[in-house]
C-alpha cells in the first residue's frame, strides 16, 4: 500500500503563507467518516456508544466534531473532563477512567455526571471517601494478568500492565459495590495496544462477555454495559493492512449473540474508547527542511522536532514521511531526518529511504492524529506548535495557535526577573 498525504503540495504552499511550520494538521472530512463509519459496524448493538479517549487528541474543536457524530468522551485527568463539560458534554456522555486518582477528581467526575470506572478494590474506599457515598451507576476495570493471546500470536502482556484488577478482586468489588449501593454495572478492560487484526475486538469480547455472564450469576450485579476500551490499531507502515471495522463489529456480534444473549443478557450495551483509530490516519505533522548535514551519515534537519511528536525518540516508532510534491520520486537516497533537540534520539526516521530533500521541502509526516501534539513538551525551551483544521470545503481553521514565548514564561509570573516577558 502507498501512503499518500490527504494534503496536496499546492494546498501546503497556500497554508504555509499564512501558518509557519511546523504544525499539526487534521483531515475533517475523513474524522467524520470514520466516526460514522465506526457507529454503523456498531449499530446492531441498541446501547453502542464510542467515548474518544481525550488524551489521544485533547483538542475542544476535535471533540465538537466527534460529538456530533454521536460520540462522547474517555477521560483520565480533571483537564480532560474540563474539557469535555466545555464542549457540552454532561452525565453519561462522560467516562472517567483513571488510576493512581486524587480524591478530588472522583469528586470533579461525578459532579459532571460522569460514569466512574474504578481501576482498583482499594478505590472503592477512596471513592466513598470522596463522595460519601457510591453512585447508583460503576465501572470496573479488569485484568487478567499473564500474556493475551489471539490466533496470530501474543499480542500483549497484562500481567505487568499497572491497570485493572484481578478475577479475584472484581468479584469482590462488585459485592461490595453492591452491597454500598451500586445498581447497574460496567466492565471495562484494555489487554492489547495498537493492534493491527480484526481478531483483537472479537477476542477480547468473549473474555469479557464470559466474565460478565458469571458476575451476574454469582454476584446478582445487573450488567449494564461492557467497555472494549481500545487497542484497535492503525496501519503506521505502508506494508500494513488496516483493519476493517465493519468486519470488527461483526464479529463482536457474533460473540455477544454466542455468549450474552443465551443467558439472558441481550440487552447489554456495548462501548467503545477508541482514541488512535478515530484519529492516527487523519493528523500529519507538517515540517520543513531547514538544514542538511553530511558527516558520518546523510543528515536532514527539519524544524521540527520530538516535542512535537515524541513518538518515534520515545518508542523508536515508525510514521511514515513524505517529501510534498515528490510522491513519484525515486526513494534512492538515505537520510536521518532530525530535529534540534540536545537529545541523539530526536529523529524522526533513520536510514529511511526517501527522495532527494532540498532546504525548504516541506516534508508531512504521517499518522500524527492521536498522541502526536498530545504528547508535545518544553524541553530546550520548545515551544508547542499550532493545530490546524483542514476543513471538508478545503478552507483551513487554526483549532489551536503556536505557543509563544510568553506562554513558556506564564508560570513565572511571580518572578520579577521575568516581568518585562509576560502579556500583561
Amino acid at each position: 500500500m502507498k501512503k499518500r498525504p490527504f494534503v496536496t503540495k499546492v494546498q501546503l504552499e497556500e497554508i504555509v503563507k499564512q501558518y509557519a511550520t511546523p504544525f499539526h494538521l487534521y483531515d475533517e472530512k475523513a474524522i467524520l467518516e470514520n466516526a460514522r463509519a465506526l457507529k454503523e459496524a456498531f449499530s446492531w448493538n441498541k446501547g453502542y456508544k464510542e467515548y474518544f479517549a481525550v488524551k489521544a487528541t485533547p483538542n475542544p474543536y476535535i471533540l465538537q466534531l466527534l460529538k456530533s457524530c454521536g460520540c462522547g468522551t474517555d477521560c483520565s485527568s480533571a483537564t480532560e473532563l474540563l474539557m469535555s463539560e466545555a464542549v457540552g458534554l454532561k452525565g453519561d456522555e462522560i467516562m472517567f477512567s483513571s488510576n493512581d486518582t486524587p480524591l478530588s477528581e472522583f469528586k470533579l467526575a461525578n459532579d459532571l455526571g460522569a460514569i466512574i470506572n474504578l481501576d482498583d478494590i482499594t478505590h472503592i474506599d477512596c471513592l466513598e471517601q470522596a463522595l460519601g457515598y457510591i453512585p447508583k451507576t460503576i465501572s470496573c476495570r479488569y485484568n487478567p494478568g499473564g500474556l493475551f493471546k489471539i490466533s496470530n500470536g501474543i499480542m500483549d502482556n497484562p500481567g505487568d500492565a499497572k491497570y485493572g484488577m484481578t478475577t479475584e478482586q472484581i468479584f469482590e468489588a462488585y459485592r461490595i459495590l453492591k452491597a454500598k449501593g451500586a445498581g447497574e454495572f460496567g466492565i471495562h478492560a484494555f489487554l492489547a495496544s495498537n493492534t493491527v487484526t480484526n481478531d483483537y475486538y472479537p477476542v477480547l469480547a468473549k473474555v469479557l462477555f464470559e466474565l460478565a455472564v458469571k458476575l451476574e450469576r454469582e454476584t446478582g450485579a445487573h450488567i449494564q454495559f461492557i467497555n472494549l476500551s481500545g487497542g484497535i490499531g492503525i496501519p503506521y507502515r505502508p506494508d500494513e493492512t488496516p483493519n476493517d471495522i465493519r468486519v470488527i463489529g461483526e464479529g463482536v456480534r457474533k460473540v455477544y449473540e454466542e455468549v450474552l444473549v443465551p443467558a439472558g443478557m441481550g440487552d447489554v450495551a456495548i462501548y467503545t474508547e477508541l482514541g488512535r483509530f478515530m484519529l492516527g490516519p487523519y493528523g500529519c505533522l507538517v515540517t520543513r527542511a531547514i538544514h542538511e548535514k553530511h558527516t558520518h551519515k546523510e543528515y536532514i534537519g527539519v524544524d521540527a522536532c520530538a516535542v512535537n511528536l515524541m513518538r518515534p525518540a520515545m518508542y523508536g516508532a515508525y510514521h511514515h514521511i513524505t517529501v510534498s510534491g515528490k510522491e513519484d520520486a525515486p526513494c534512492d537516497h538515505r537520510y536521518d531526518i532530525v530535529g534540534s533537540l540536545c537529545e541523539n534520539n530526536d529523529k524522526f526516521a533513520i536510514d529511511r529511504m526517501l527522495p532527494e530533500i532540498e532546504k525548504g521541502d516541506l516534508l508531512v509526516i504521517h499518522d500524527t492524529g492521536a498522541h502526536g501534539f498530545a504528547m508535545g513538551y518544553n524541553y530546550n525551551g520548545k515551544l508547542r506548535s499550532a493545530e490546524l483544521l483542514l476543513k471538508a470545503d478545503g478552507s483551513v481553521q487554526m483549532i489551536r495557535r503556536a505557543e509563544t514565548a510568553q506562554d513558556y514564561f506564564a508560570t513565572l509570573d511571580v518572578c520579577p526577573m521575568m516581568e518585562k516577558y509576560l502579556k500583561k
